[in-house]
């Protein structure tokens, strides 16, 4: 490679001109742990001439004070940033290098090996167009080379280089190459990995990454570079229907009103015919706007704004698509899942789902089976653990636009959130939608819940009791449903004990089961209320986060949380039911309060504290509520 240095000096704008036009190829190095990822991409920036001589310098440096290759350079610290990767000697993050040749510019996200690390993997696959898997000479293919491999190929991407490193430590043997290049064939060939290009390779004496190696005399390939050069990228992403995520509603004044967002696939024009989703409402395309000015025509991979003909109600979330070919419209999915949180997936918690640009709640059922990334066998599970992968059927709280992922990564592809601590628990793409989405529908009915209201001659409502068990909720409840009952009042108590003889009796105690259980009881509840009843909800409920979906589920003006606030030494010391008496001895798993958390409510409507109030004041504390609330009369 000539360093463009040269033609910077004599002619900038042709450098520059030659420099916008090149094509972009992004890649990902990933594989097993120091398999030399890191020092691949620090020999590449080298050899490339883009260490500028005071980085050089450090380099220098710091391969003498925390290198690991003795008196030479550790191209690996180019790339390790974090201070604990230069300690560790090994990735951690994703991190992202920029280079350019004469014929294509590059961007190259340098993943972890590490398992625990997987979930960075993902990250940096994500968008990438190629995948350089390296393979430890000395070791041959391992669990990690096949975990990253089966990763690759669920992501969509297309081609791989096999990268064979540190053949210099088994003396460049043609024989450990080939032994090792026909064994990743037959796994690739199992998981559908087509366009496998093998090299042989040692990343820190640059044999065959830019230029042939002497040592590899029966080498007859490409080297890396060239490889990367040269190689065709399918893109046909504009050949496939129009598809825009909405971003942003751009209004900068009365008289404009502009739907912003990243063109995913296809090409628009103005005059053509769209669909916003899910609304199903149509326009015609008015005008495509940039910042340099109006376009006369946009493609896949550009952000403009676009107005429409019609003033029609369309917000951040929504999906722009050509009318001719519109995605499917669903709310329930079968999906594959990479599970990336430290705490295994709970069936049936509510997690917050990105997909494209709208947020929307959503809940994973029992997954159907996870995947042995070694054997590729399916096992049944009833739960994902870091770094597994399954496949799921989930549910949206909402319909959402959609394309199966294999049509369109960014359509079809999403993330998974925990509501708390909005940390990126999941990834997951999405296979096809479920029958019983496009077959099941509300069933219109004429008596709602205004014409129960009148009947009842009150409103209806949720009254959620959490608190410890031997708190009080259960006494409390029954004095408030006994006053509420003498003031004429419809109601019914949901006690946590009366449900497990019957709904939930299939359900124990383990943290899924009690995700179940609540999930189950909100349903019924919902029910409840709809019919027109008071329902009182005596439940310990120990997580905020189901607590917190009971609410939105049910409707925040009819879901009114009452925390029955009791130290557990008090709670311990009643005792009613003897079940702290068990937890301590071992004989009562998973108890609340013992071995398993309770999570105290942040802001509930009502906080009875049991230690100065009686069962009876602070039945009256809550009518006294109902009444503000109008709730009563």
């Amino acid at each position: 490679m000539t360093h463009p240095s040269e033609l910077i000096a004599d002619d900038i704008e042709q450098y520059l001109e030659l420099h916008a036009n090149k094509t972009m190829l992004r890649f990902i190095t990933c594989g097993s742990v120091d398999d030399g990822k890191s020092t691949l991409i620090g020999r590449l920036l080298y050899e490339s001439k883009l260490v500028f001589e005071d980085q050089l310098s450090a380099l220098e440096n710091d391969s003498r004070k925390v290198g690991t290759q003795g008196e030479g350079l550790d191209f690996a610290l180019l790339v390790d940033g974090l201070a604990a990767e230069r300690e560790q000697g090994i990735t951690i993050d994703v991190a992202y290098r920029y280079f350019a040749t004469e014929r294509r510019k590059f961007v190259v996200a340098d993943t972890p090996g590490h398992e625990q690390y997987t979930r960075n993997m993902v990250t940096g696959a994500s968008t990438a167009d190629l995948a350089v898997i390296l393979i430890d000479a000395r070791k041959g293919v391992l669990t990690q080379t096949r975990r990253h491999s089966y990763l690759v190929s669920l992501l969509g991407i297309r081609h791989v280089v096999i990268a064979v490193n540190k053949l210099d430590l088994v003396d460049y043997s043609q024989e450990v190459f080939d032994n090792i290049v026909a064994e990743y064939r037959d796994f690739a060939d199992e998981i559908g990995l087509k366009n496998v290009v093998p090299i042989p390779m040692s990343a820190y004496m640059g044999d065959n990454l830019t230029e042939r190696s002497a040592n590899t005399p029966w080498y007859n390939g490409p080297t890396l570079i060239d490889h990367l050069e040269t190689v065709e990228i399918d893109d046909d992403l504009q050949q496939r229907p129009f598809r825009m995520p909405v971003q942003w509603v751009n209004r900068p004044d009365l008289d404009f009103r502009g739907f912003s967002g990243q063109i995913t696939s296809g090409i628009i024009r103005p005059g053509d015919r769209i669909r916003a989703l899910p609304s199903g409402k149509e326009s015609t395309v008015a005008r495509i706007v940039t910042m340099d000015g109006d376009l006369i025509e946009a493609i896949a991979g550009q952000s403009v704004t676009i107005t429409l003909a019609d003033e029609i109600d369309i917000s951040r979330g929504d999906m722009l698509a050509a009318s001719d070919s519109l995605p499917p419209v669903a709310d329930q999915f079968e999906a594959h899942v990479v599970w990336m949180g430290e705490a295994e997936m709970l069936p049936e918690r509510p997690y917050l789902c990105q997909i494209g640009t709208m947020t929307v709640q959503a809940r994973i059922t029992k997954p159907k089976h996870k995947i042995n990334v070694n054997t590729m066998e399916k096992t049944a599970t009833d739960t994902l653990a870091l770094n597994e992968i399954g496949v799921c059927n989930l549910s949206f709280d909402r319909p959402v636009p959609f394309d199966p992922y294999t049509e369109n990564r960014d359509t079809g592809g999403f993330i998974l959130i925990d509501r708390l601590t909005n940390t990126t628990v999941g990834a997951g793409l999405i296979q096809h939608s479920l029958r019983r989405s496009d077959n099941i529908h509300w069933q219109a009915v004429d008596i709602d819940e205004k014409a129960r209201e009148t009947l009842n001659s009150h409103k209806p409502c949720v009254v959620w009791f959490t608190g410890l068990s031997g708190s009080g909720k259960s006494a409390i409840a029954n004095e408030l449903e006994r006053q509420l009952h003498a003031l004429g009042c419809h109601t019914y108590l949901l006690d946590g004990d009366n449900v497990r003889h019957g709904l939930n009796r299939d359900l124990g105690f383990t943290e899924a089961d009690r995700v179940e259980n609540i999930r189950r009881v909100t349903e019924v509840a919902k029910l409840m209320a709809d019919a027109g009843l008071i329902v009182l909800a005596s439940f310990i409920s120990p997580f905020q986060i189901e607590r917190q979906s009971a609410k939105e589920t049910i409707g925040a003006d009819q879901f009114f949380e009452v925390f029955v606030d009791t130290p557990l030494a008090v709670a311990e010391q009643r005792d009613p039911k003897g079940l702290y008496k068990k937890a301590r001895s071992g004989a009562l798993k998973n108890f609340t309060g013992i071995d398993s958390p309770y999570e105290t409510p942040v802001s509930p409507d009502i906080r009875i504290d049991t230690t100065s109030l009686s069962t009876l004041d602070a039945a009256d504390q809550i009518i006294r509520h109902l009444l503000e609330r109008g709730i009563i009369h």
